[in-house]
């Protein structure tokens, strides 16, 4: 019997190129994100499902799930997925990693520079036909070159991050769980990082270690002048305080890509014109999402013919399953 994969929603054709040979795929071209419920109902025949990081994957759903194998997520998180129900019920959880690390990181620095140069403000102050001459202060931003900057989880992409931060001419500093062997960058404690930074730029996971991580005691370390960019993950940091943080001048401004209860904004920050938001386009290029998407199949892929898929996250889940 061919085997069943669910496609969740809208993805890159590539990645269903590469899965209509192996299996008979159920796929719904929608943009709309799946409930629980949806999922569930999805979910009972098929061994193995191709998934989003709005797609909910709780071990109720798992559970509904008899045959379920495989869950391959485009996204290097996986949040959204209940890791330890999956291992204990053998399924194989991927993620697509690497490939998105060099776009997220520009995308980084493209938000840190637009909130340091204020380049909203310009481009709405052109389009608004207020601009009538040069003048010695108008839209006057902060530097970014030479500056200090403060990068929270050094892992992929918070060493291309600083990369480019070098190529600004700007001191490094970096705070984590172990040394990440980053020549140039000093490795100090957060709160040390939040006090000295000129920008502070978040690159760690969400794990219940590292919710609301950012909250108003951290705020509070960082320096008036200073800014916080994210495009990690949204629960990192407490909304609520930043939105306080920003409307009181605690910090200068922030450029932020994630959120915590996404699409929803916390009350107050589209209000602030001390913040650039964007709706989670880290790794918004044609070239890396139509990888990820190609990743994802391959994953599921390799599962399909036996092999142990490439993006593994649980390799306990594939011990299980080879015993």
């Amino acid at each position: 019997m061919t085997p069943r994969v669910l496609v969740t929603r809208h993805v890159y054709p590539a990645a269903l190129d590469l899965l209509r040979p192996h299996a008979d795929v159920e796929y719904r071209d929608r943009r709309d994100g799946e409930t629980a419920s949806e999922l569930t109902a999805r979910l009972h025949d098929k061994v193995a499902v191709v998934c989003q990081l709005t797609d909910p994957l709780p071990a109720a759903v798992l559970d509904a799930a008899p045959e379920l194998a495989i869950v391959a997520n485009i996204a290097v998180g996986y949040d959204n997925i209940d890791l330890a129900a999956a291992t204990a019920r053998g399924i194989l959880v991927t993620n697509t990693p690497g490939v998105l690390t060099e776009t997220t990181a520009d995308f980084t620095f493209a938000l840190l520079l637009a909130v340091a140069r204020r380049v909203l403000d310009a481009d709405r102050f052109v389009r608004d036909g207020r601009w009538q001459r040069w003048e010695i202060d108008l839209l006057c931003g902060v530097d970014v070159h030479g500056k200090t900057l403060g990068i929270v989880g050094m892992g992929r992409i918070g060493r291309a991050v600083a990369r480019r931060a070098r190529g600004f001419g700007m001191r490094v500093l970096y705070a984590g769980q172990r040394d990440a062997g980053e020549a140039d960058a000093e490795r100090t404690p957060l709160d040390d990082l939040l006090a000295r930074a000129d920008f502070v730029s978040i690159h760690a996971p969400l794990t219940p270690s590292t919710r609301h991580l950012i909250g108003a005691r951290e705020l509070l370390c960082m320096r008036r002048d200073a800014f916080l960019i994210n495009t990690a993950r949204g629960p990192i940091v407490d909304e609520k305080a930043l939105v306080e943080a920003l409307r009181e001048g605690r910090i200068a401004g922030a450029g932020l890509d994630v959120f915590e209860r996404e699409p929803a904004l916390e009350e107050g920050l589209l209000q602030l014109d001390n913040v650039v938001l964007a709706p989670h386009l880290g790794s918004a290029s044609v070239e890396t999402r139509t990888r990820m998407c190609t990743m994802a199949a391959e994953n599921v892929v390799a599962h399909l013919r036996g092999e142990r898929p490439p993006n593994l996250v649980n390799p306990r889940a594939w011990e299980q399953r080879r015993q």
